[in-house]
């Protein structure tokens, strides 16, 4: 089966360093992040410090709702911020059916229109 073209983005990002993981990384991080991707199945807290940090860094979510910690090969991994705005935006406009654009308003548990 072949690769999605986000994945293989994805893939670019962690080659390149140009990816953090994880909320205590992402919190960590001063600017510069231009896309956010989280998780559908991520727990109400994830759910909150995702929308926490879409505020604070003024950048998109992105809802993934295949498996995250599938796509970066770490276990467990619910949050991944990306740096690069070529990148980012590449992954925005793949039109990608198992990734969402959040828009604000509504819940964000997988399952219900966000």
């Amino acid at each position: 089966m072949a690769q999605s073209k986000v994945r293989t983005y994805i893939g670019f990002c962690i080659k390149a360093r140009k990816i953090s993981l994880g909320a205590t990384s992402i919190g960590s991080l001063k600017g510069g992040v231009r896309l956010l991707i989280m998780d559908a199945n991520a727990a109400k807290n994830s759910q909150r410090l995702a929308l926490k940090f879409k505020n604070r860094f003024a950048c998109p979510l992105l809802i993934c709702k295949e498996n995250l910690s599938d796509v970066v090969n770490k276990p467990e991994c619910k949050l991944a911020a990306i740096s690069d705005k070529s990148l980012a935006d590449a992954i925005l406009n793949s039109g990608d059916i198992n990734y969402e654009l959040y828009t604000g308003g509504g819940d964000l548990e997988y399952g219900k229109k966000i």
